[in-house]
């Protein structure tokens, strides 16, 4: 996409491509530019002109939701209790994941097409990495978690949440998970799970 500012007309056409793409996103259709260009009645060059890839249109529409984590991040850092902080992080992770699907997807991403996207991704990086790191300084966390862990994590928690429950059932699904994830994430579930059930 381009840096400069748009014409009005290409400015409304950027906006209704990603409008659709939000559409599709929401309703689980996939992200094809063909069929976005076919839905929004413009023509499949002009699309390509603005978003040359997919990953391009998904990222420019995860990006509120990007931003979204990185306020969270950074209400996170400014707590004072590690442990609250750091499981806080993880909740709204997970609810700004689970509200928005295009998130997920461009988060745990390994590389991404525009630099915007990158730097936001990094800097939800960097944070997620020193609210652990002031966690497991505190003593609340298991020292062997690292930030991949804590990624990985949270991406597993929206999916097992997702793949085979109603639309309704997902919010209280996912707290119910991530409480299980987090009483196995605080450092004294090391020495309780070896502690055998009783009978």
């Amino acid at each position: 996409m381009t840096s400069v500012p748009l014409r009005k007309d290409a400015a409304r056409n950027w906006q209704q491509i990603v409008e659709v793409g939000r559409r599709f996103v929401d309703e689980g259709v996939p992200l094809r530019l063909n069929d976005v260009a076919r839905e929004a009645s413009i023509g499949v060059a002009t699309v390509y002109r603005h978003f040359p890839t997919t990953e391009t249109l998904l990222e420019t529409v995860a990006r509120p939701g990007l931003e979204n984590l990185v306020t969270e991040a950074n209400r996170a850092l400014g707590a004072d209790d590690a442990w609250d902080a750091f499981a806080g992080f993880l909740l709204a992770g997970i609810d700004i994941q689970l509200a928005d699907a295009s998130v997920q997807p461009v988060f745990a991403a390994s590389t991404h097409a525009l630099p915007e996207t990158a730097e936001l991704v990094g800097r939800l990086h960097a944070a997620s990495g020193e609210l652990l790191g002031r966690a497991q300084a505190s003593g609340v966390v298991r020292p062997d978690l690292t930030s991949q862990d804590v990624v990985r994590l949270m991406c597993g928690v929206v999916f097992a949440a997702t793949v085979h429950a109603s639309p309704g059932e997902r919010a209280g699904l996912t707290r119910r998970y991530l409480d299980m994830v987090l009483a196995g994430l605080r450092a004294s579930a090391q020495s309780a799970s070896s502690v055998a059930p009783r009978p």
